[in-house]
């Protein structure tokens, strides 16, 4: 595989990332300017937002919880040169479903849906390291 097709899903996550950080700042912009949030309720990092930024701020916070287990994988597979069509196919749908789940997030905030999307994902990036492991052990 070409390290281009690797990597694609790797920019289009962090893309994701990137879209939520902006989002969560015209949120909060939005929630300062509005006089819903003051500056003095969270000078300190209290947990003092509207609930739409704070909704915003949670799904891009959670950007960096199970993606970084995908990330690491990438990044050991490609120099490896174990990043083959297997891992880039199961790279695609783990990106679709963290799509799905912040989707999901930052609207509806369905808890179940965004519970089965989080799943799936999971189960997919679990499908993907079992595989890694198993070609770098057995190769």
């Amino acid at each position: 595989m070409s390290v281009q097709t690797v990597l694609l899903p790797v920019f289009v996550l962090i893309g994701l990332a990137f879209t939520l950080l902006m989002g969560m700042a015209v949120a909060r912009t939005r929630s300062l300017r509005s006089g819903e949030t003051r500056f003095k309720d969270i000078a300190l990092r209290e947990p003092n937002w509207s609930a739409r930024a704070t909704q915003i701020a949670n799904c891009f916070s959670n950007q960096f919880e199970i993606p970084v287990l995908f990330y690491i994988l990438i990044a050991l597979a490609l120099p490896l040169r174990h990043a083959d069509l297997v891992i880039v196919v199961l790279s695609w749908v783990f990106v679709i479903t963290r799509f799905v789940h912040a989707g999901i997030f930052v609207t509806s905030n369905n808890v179940p849906q965004r519970g089965l999307a989080w799943f799936v994902g999971v189960v997919v990036l679990l499908v993907m390291w079992v595989y890694f492991a198993l070609r770098m052990m057995l190769v």
